[in-house]
């Protein structure tokens, strides 16, 4: 145990790379806990009260692999934020529709995104995940520009074309074969977004290049776009598809789908990020801060199984 211990630092310290942090071999943290972003309140919802709102399927999706959730709450200031992520061993950007350089939403995760570089830089790890809105969120703060382009994939279930860096992928790697032969094969992946990152413009931006890994890609018929990528050198990944929603959204509208496989990707995808989280060591100042902090202090408002989203978490 002690030499393949030295012999995985010893790579580590060739490399250099953040992922190959002291995280990586020491005892896995089994109570992990995940913060999940709060955005502004959509402007139709005639439930909405306070500022902002998380829908419940993002808390359920990570609940499902065995986390914990906090929310993170937007206009706070920089400092609070500060504290809290040293608190956290995770971080979910959901889907949402919000202005990605403007809205509270985008400042918050500015602030997380540059933490976490430097968090992991210096051997910290901390885990983001990014899904659709979140997704764009991720690629518009590395490649410091919006390089978005509308795509017709507002409703739709699609598989997934599973690039040649999928099978060897972190996110991919620990799937059954048979749910990748799935992913590839069946429409189950859930799309619900008018913007997406063309595979034109990632090629073209050398900033995007050089720290997305492309998983997998998508076309809406007419644009190839990413549906899926990771970071090379940072624990970050991003999805522009819906895991959360089989399991847990029931709109009866195209692009929603329950079979099995659905269902299966969605566990392990919330497993695989979970595991992420495990690899975090930071923790909450005390016990009763922890308490304090978590979802659990909150009451989800059920808005109708045919609303978007089933249940929000509003807050102040």
């Amino acid at each position: 145990m002690a030499a393949s211990v030295l012999l995985v630092l010893a790579a580590c310290m060739w490399s250099g790379a953040p992922l190959c942090s002291a995280a990586r071999i020491l005892p896995l943290n089994h109570r992990p806990i995940i913060g999940v972003l709060a955005q502004e309140n959509l402007p139709d919802d005639s439930f909405a009260r306070g500022s902002s709102y998380i829908a419940a399927s993002y808390v359920k999706f990570l609940e499902s692999a065995g986390a914990r959730v906090v929310p993170v709450r937007i206009n706070r200031t920089e400092d609070e934020y500060t504290k809290l992520f040293y608190s956290l061993n995770g971080l979910l950007l959901p889907g949402g529709d919000v202005d990605l350089q403007t809205s509270q939403f985008g400042r918050v995760t500015r602030i997380f995104y540059n933490l976490a570089l430097r968090a992991n830089d210096a051997g910290d790890y901390f885990p983001i995940w990014g899904t659709c809105q979140g997704f764009q969120q991720l690629s518009v703060l590395t490649a410091k520009k919006n390089l978005l382009t509308l795509t017709n994939t507002k409703a739709v279930a699609l598989p997934l074309t599973l690039t040649p860096a999928a099978q060897s992928s972190r996110l991919f790697r620990g799937f059954p074969r048979d749910l990748l032969q799935s992913l590839s094969d069946e429409n189950i992946t859930p799309n619900f977004h008018s913007w997406s990152l063309s595979m034109q413009n990632y090629s073209r931006n050398a900033k995007l290049k050089r720290f997305y890994k492309v998983l997998s890609t998508n076309s809406d018929g007419e644009k190839e776009f990413i549906s899926t990528m990771e970071a090379y050198r940072y624990p970050f990944y991003a999805v522009q598809w819906h895991p959360e929603k089989s399991p847990f959204e029931w709109i009866d509208k195209p692009g929603m789908v329950h079979t099995t496989s659905a269902i299966r990707t969605s566990f392990y995808t919330a497993s695989f990020f979970v595991s992420e989280a495990m690899k975090s060591r930071h923790h909450f100042s005390s016990p009763a801060e922890e308490q304090k902090a978590l979802i659990y202090n909150f009451s989800p408002i059920y808005r109708g199984v045919n609303a978007v989203f089933i249940q929000n978490y509003y807050f102040d």
